[in-house]
């Protein structure tokens, strides 16, 4: 599936912000007929914009000789005695990034325990999601497990089931990873039109991070495991959804999935899954199965109940899309993103995330005319294979409306869809799996909102 060049249709938003094809035309009537005006009068913008910028902030902004207060009067941490080191034993954000937290979706329908809480995309630097930022789905809540009665069973087409400690288990040959977590959900509310207002709603079930264990095929070979023909992994959680899902062993054999115990350089959080979990690098984060006390294996899917009710993708002539686990290519802009604001006109850097769950991210292309014309962005390292990916390019803002987005394309030649080409194929009546090309209106008063380009 291969994106377009220029969009065509509806653009949907928020029914409060609704924007139709005319009202994309409108936005773009400042921004110049044809490319060639455009580029004119954006290089145009910016030597003027910069001028402006620097004026204002002459003005606005005392140089030293006019006694700026912030340059003369030391201040007290320039003065005085510091606090000593942190008397609780761990390390906390700075009383002033209090803002940069989870949250949960107002969106979704309340329940006594919440299940879901969203990363804060839009606030994060690099690739690395920091452990108390990671995002959170729980189907029966968390539990913070003693590890030293926690087991792991392997059994199945095994010849000597085994069951490890979690000791045990910390004794064998271990291997470190960066991988991204994606929920099958995650940009779900979109397929329905409905335009949540930040990245952290439309994106936040997406994490990465560095995650330690050991190689689920070195536990199946201890097992004596018949790992020839068609082979398929069964994993059970501890918690009280029981949470099984299938896992091929074409994922295992290659020495990818993990048995992990660390992220991020200490032991699971216990909302992750403390004391172990299942890495599967690329596949949608339910088959990431927390707090994980079973392993077996089979020679056929196991249809458990997750798997035929829930995580199935309705197609549009009424059938349900089973074992669709693969998180196809995404990215995203950061920033600006809805809920942001452009302060004034000039130079900005346009970063966003990407990833792919077959591999490594190839190229993002970024547009701020609604996908009428692409640049490539520049792709920050490292660039890993089933991890996001960082990347960022240049613009400077006239002032002008501006509608930004990202197309990402991965190493098997795969390019992010328009939500046109997505619903083309998967109708509007889906949850899981959107992948489609995310959209955010700047408008001429420096807003950013949530709108969708078809």
């Amino acid at each position: 599936m291969s994106a377009s060049n220029h969009p065509t249709g509806q653009v949907r938003k928020a029914p409060e912000n609704f924007l139709d094809a005319q009202g994309v035309r409108a936005v773009f009537a400042e921004a110049g007929k044809g490319r060639r005006d455009f580029i004119r009068n954006a290089f145009a913008a910016a030597v003027a914009g910069t001028a402006a910028t620097s004026s204002a902030l002459a003005q606005s902004r005392p140089v030293v000789g006019d006694g700026d207060p912030a340059i003369l009067n030391l201040p007290a941490h320039s003065t005085g005695l510091g606090q000593p080191v942190v008397t609780d034993g761990y390390g906390k954000p700075s009383k002033y990034e209090a803002n940069v937290q989870r949250r949960q979706s107002p969106g979704l329908t309340p329940t006594a325990q919440a299940s879901v809480s969203f990363a804060p995309l839009q606030s994060l630097f690099g690739i690395v999601t920091p452990s108390g930022l990671h995002f959170e789905r729980h189907h029966q809540g968390w539990w913070d497990i003693d590890p030293s009665k926690h087991r792991l069973m392997v059994n199945g087409m095994v010849k000597a089931p085994k069951v490890f400690t979690l000791d045990e288990l910390m004794r064998l040959p271990s291997v470190s990873r960066f991988h991204f977590i994606e929920c099958g959900a995650n940009t779900g509310m979109e397929w329905g039109n409905v335009a949540v207002p930040t990245a952290q709603y439309t994106h936040g079930m997406l994490s990465c991070s560095e995650f330690t264990g050991v190689p689920l095929i070195t536990l199946l070979e201890m097992a004596g495991a018949d790992l020839k023909g068609e082979r398929f992994v069964l994993a059970e959680g501890a918690d009280g959804s029981s949470m099984t899902r299938t896992i091929p062993m074409s994922l295992i054999r290659s020495g990818e999935v993990l048995v992990a115990y660390g992220q991020n350089g200490e032991m699971l959080r216990p909302e992750q899954g403390y004391p172990l979990r299942l890495v599967v690098p690329g596949v949608q984060g339910v088959s990431w199965v927390k707090y994980l006390r079973r392993i077996e294996l089979g020679d056929q899917p196991y249809g458990t109940k997750d798997e035929n009710v829930h995580y199935v993708d309705l197609m549009p002539d009424g059938q349900h899309r089973q074992y669709t686990s693969i998180q196809e290519c995404k990215s995203v802009v950061t920033t600006p993103s809805g809920g942001q604001m452009l302060l004034d006109k000039g130079f900005y850097n346009i970063t966003g995330l990407a990833w792919s769950g077959r591999g490594k991210v190839k190229r993002v292309d970024v547009s701020v005319d609604g996908g009428r014309n692409w640049r490539t962005a520049r792709l920050e390292s490292p660039v890993l294979s089933k991890c996001l990916t960082r990347f960022n390019i240049d613009w400077v803002w006239d002032g002008s409306p501006a509608i930004i987005q990202s197309r990402a394309m991965d190493d098997t030649g795969y390019v992010q869809p328009s939500y046109k080409q997505l619903r083309a194929v998967r109708g509007t009546r889906s949850i899981y799996h959107n992948n489609a090309i995310q959209s955010w209106q700047v408008q001429a008063n420096g807003e950013v909102a949530n709108v969708q380009l078809s």
